[in-house]
């Protein structure tokens, strides 16, 4: 069976493929599998290292019945009977993805969600976290620079650059390492001391973005300790029992939230006069508490001007867990201002409130660093993808396991696991 990959046509930013030249070469050679590619104009890595590897290049519309791509596919170029792997962002009923879902169904199509592709401990095991968390933290760091710079005040962080600016992973950590150097030779302006950063979370995200600041001459705090925390850049990890509490006072439990979460509250506002930075990486859902509310700034900023100068929402949950992110940005505009008193927005880095980084594709700006990784994890899978009978029943069509559990759709019709979705749709 021929596999295709296709042109990435959501955004004008995106350059990521799910399969690199490499490791597609390797399938070509190792198991026989044919291989076309949608030729495109933004692509992180050429045409012809994709023909070296033994793809056949195409213009016109794919002949593949398996077709893998990274971000969501328009509707109107769905095929009939075609199996599609993606990123599909629809197993939250997420309502601007339901058009989406209906003509997959309509066509009698299947749908892999790599979101979905866990092992036997639930982990997931084909993702783009960890660049989400490097990418969203280098550009907090760029966008911290700025909002300093427009409060007329002078930071060795005026230096560093967006991610998309540097050419790969390692080239962005030098010059974070320079930034360190020149943060312990020269320091911060007594007002910007200490810069406090928390971090929401501790899974791929998280870690990535910790990965970045990490390199910076960091003190380690615990968060009930944030109010007695000194040195240069101080940096804090909130779990769980950090961010709520039982409503009636009891002691926290974690498996107990994870299956009530109706019986706790969100306390993470008392932390929010000691951050300069907030970097959110957690997975949510409208049945969790808040991490930040609204009215949570709006009380903040209703007197002195707060510490707070920057939110990097890398989860990027429109009005989720940050009900401050009221949009998502790209990163051509990657920031606005959102002002607690007025609810108004402003782009940019100016404005009476925190700065917002709301970038939903950051790993887009890490192409390369990002594809290979991603490409590393799902390659194993590959081979079962071609040889899979998609007209048999989904328990015999010979998709492994954890592929078969991350199908939403087979067939046309909903899978077991996923039929709560025919509400949404």
């Amino acid at each position: 069976m021929t596999i295709a990959i296709r042109h990435e046509d959501k955004s004008a930013w995106e350059r990521r493929v799910p399969l690199v030249p490499a490791d597609l070469g390797a399938l070509v050679a190792e198991h026989g599998i044919a291989f076309e590619i949608e030729e495109s104009p933004t692509r992180a890595f050429a045409a012809e290292e994709f023909r070296k590897a033994g793809a056949s290049l195409v213009a016109g519309p794919l002949q593949s019945s398996v077709v893998l791509g990274v971000k969501e596919i328009p509707a109107a170029q769905l095929q009939p009977g075609c199996a599609y792997v993606f990123f599909s962002h629809t197993i939250k009923g997420q309502p601007y993805n339901m058009a989406m879902l209906r003509r997959l169904m309509e066509l009698g199509c299947t749908l892999i969600d790599y979101e979905l592709i866990v092992d036997e401990a639930g982990r997931r095991t084909v993702f783009f976290g960890r660049h989400a968390g490097l990418a969203g933290m280098i550009d907090a760091l760029w966008l911290l620079g700025r909002r300093w710079q427009h409060e007329g005040l002078e930071t060795p962080f005026a230096d560093m650059q967006q991610a998309i600016a540097y050419a790969d992973v390692a080239a962005a950590k030098e010059a974070v390492a320079v930034l360190a150097q020149r943060l312990e030779r020269h320091g911060l302006p007594e007002t910007c001391r200490p810069l406090v950063c928390g971090f929401a979370g501790y899974g791929h995200v998280s870690r990535g973005a910790q990965e970045i600041f990490d390199l910076l001459p960091v003190t380690e705090v615990a968060p009930g300790d944030l109010p007695e925390a000194d040195g240069l850049c101080v940096k804090t990890v909130f779990r769980e029992e950090d961010m709520v509490e039982r409503c009636d006072g009891a002691a926290f439990e974690l498996q107990e939230y994870y299956d009530r979460p109706e019986l706790y509250r969100g306390r993470f506002a008392a932390y929010l006069p000691h951050l300069t930075l907030l970097v959110n990486g957690i997975y949510w859902e409208s049945k969790y508490p808040r991490l930040l509310s609204r009215q949570d700034l709006a009380d903040l900023y209703d007197g002195a001007a707060p510490r707070l100068r920057l939110i990097a929402d890398i989860t990027c949950d429109i009005e989720g867990a940050i009900e401050c992110t009221v949009k998502a940005t790209d990163p051509g505009e990657p920031a606005y201002v959102f002002e607690p008193r007025t609810e108004s927005v402003v782009d940019g880095v100016a404005g009476d409130g925190p700065v917002v980084l709301a970038v939903d594709t950051l790993p887009c700006e890490l192409p390369v660093d990002a594809s290979v990784d991603f490409s590393r994890a799902l390659k194993p899978f590959v081979p079962a993808l071609a040889a899979a009978d998609f007209s048999a029943p989904l328990a015999e069509s010979g998709l492994p396991p954890e592929l078969q559990g991350a199908t939403i759709v087979y067939q046309g019709k909903l899978t077991e696991r996923y039929r709560y979705l025919e509400e949404s749709i």
